[in-house]
């Protein structure tokens, strides 16, 4: 769902100046995936749940641009970062229960109360959109959006499928790549002459939006070495169960949460961002090498402490390369802006997932649920074993590599009051 809802992402922000920015939230949090009755349905509830998805996180963003002051961003980001880090955790720790008192369909149905609850909380509270927010004349990028969602499919099975279900010689995936990268130089001619572009060049090669987005990229896919291979390593160490393993990820939420609120607070104090995302990425460095560590000595203490110094260092990443993308880029442009960085986001994680769980399953053999885990021969365990610390140990120069990257980040101090929209900041009527 990764891939979907980062393509969409794009595509949504395009829509913003014609049907209000803060609108699309609205159909974007109702389509939900219900729970299916086949594969087909499966996949094809998934499919629309990632294209409604794809709105909600760059919506979100911009509406904080668009509502709060540039210096008072990173405080309100932060509350957006942690209701993301909160539902990492709860989320699968839900879904654990569900799945060992209930049925795997309440996955889904426990959705419909939740999305009730934020589309009543969107339609009497968000303000409404000013009237300038009409139909700018302009022609959706249609063309773009399908060479873009083309071109990221293309790598994504050639990822998920390479060394897998194919060999990363066989002609499948050299066609994959290929066609891939044919879209990709596709979109760039189009973008080139396109007159609304959904991706465009020119704010994609300023500074502050490159950096943020190639280190979002390399955050998020360092990020989900922990949310997806930490609740399969516990449960084949420790013998945790699924709830038990989602528990066990309460640490990184809470270190997320606390360094989210302290860096969003020292932002509006002072003004300065950039050495947030350094210490940040430092600390996630660590932390993954720690866990590469003790994972051939398995000890909940032991994960709990790398887990919530992961945490500390994430909380300091996403949301101030937000704020700094929402600083730099024209008020006109916020919402692409957000869009951009919120692709890049999610394509990191789609592939982080994807490239990591290839190494892990060249690593282990074994494929089965997270409750047969439990009851592993010595030999399969070893192997699970081996194959998550190499998981880890390839995450960890990852988080590196986007410390390094941050380094060319130019620091602009964040202004103190909000700049460009109409009415931005001030109450508005609501819906």
């Amino acid at each position: 769902m990764s891939c979907r809802s980062a393509t969409a992402a794009q595509a949504v922000e395009r829509l913003d100046p014609r049907v209000g920015e803060l609108d699309p939230l609205h159909p974007a949090v109702v389509v939900l995936a219900p729970a299916p009755h086949d594969m087909t349905w499966l996949i094809v509830s998934r499919a629309v749940q990632g294209v409604a998805a794809g709105g909600l996180v760059s919506l979100a963003m911009a509406a904080v641009g668009d509502l709060v002051s540039p210096r008072e961003r990173g405080r309100y980001l932060g509350f957006v970062a942690i209701a993301f880090a909160l539902a990492t955790v709860v989320g699968p720790l839900i879904g654990g229960v569900l799945v060992e008192h209930a049925s795997w369909r309440w996955v889904f149905y426990v959705n419909l109360p939740v999305g009730a609850a934020a589309l009543a909380g969107l339609h009497f509270k968000l303000p409404a959109p000013s009237a300038e927010a009409a139909r700018d004349g302009k022609p959706l990028d249609v063309s773009g959006a399908i060479l873009l969602a083309g071109s990221t499919i293309a790598l994504m099975l050639a990822c998920i499928w390479g060394g897998d279900r194919y060999a990363w010689g066989s002609p499948t995936i050299i066609a994959l790549i290929a066609g891939g990268a044919v879209l990709a130089i596709a979109l760039v001619a189009r973008e080139r002459r396109a007159a609304d572009p959904i991706v465009p060049l020119n704010l994609l090669l300023t500074r502050p939006v490159a950096v943020s987005s190639a280190a979002l990229f390399l955050t998020t896919a360092a990020l989900f070495s922990i949310t997806v291979f930490v609740p399969l390593y516990l449960p084949t160490t420790t013998h945790a169960t699924p709830t038990q393993a989602g528990l066990l990820l309460v640490p990184m939420m809470l270190g997320i949460t606390v360094s989210t609120n302290l860096a969003g607070l020292a932002m509006s104090k002072t003004g300065r961002y950039k050495r947030y995302p350094i210490l940040g990425l430092g600390l996630m460095t660590v932390a993954l090498v720690l866990l590469a560590a003790v994972v051939p000595h398995p000890s909940r203490s032991a994960t709990a402490i790398g887990l919530v110094m992961f945490g500390l260092g994430f909380g300091m990443v996403g949301q101030v390369l937000t704020a700094a993308v929402q600083n730099s880029v024209p008020p006109e442009q916020l919402g692409i802006g957000m869009a951009t960085t919120t692709f890049f986001r999610g394509l990191g994680g789609a592939i982080g997932a994807a490239v990591l769980g290839a190494i892990f399953a060249a690593q282990a053999r074994t494929t089965t649920t997270t409750a047969g885990l439990r009851h592993l021969s010595a030999g399969a365990r070893a192997e699970v074993i081996h194959g998550v610390q190499s998981v880890f140990l390839t995450a960890a120069p990852i988080a590196a590599i986007a410390l390094i990257v941050v380094l060319a980040l130019r620091e602009a101090p964040l202004r103190g009051s909000a700049a460009g929209r109409a009415g931005a900041g001030a109450p508005a009527a609501s819906h």
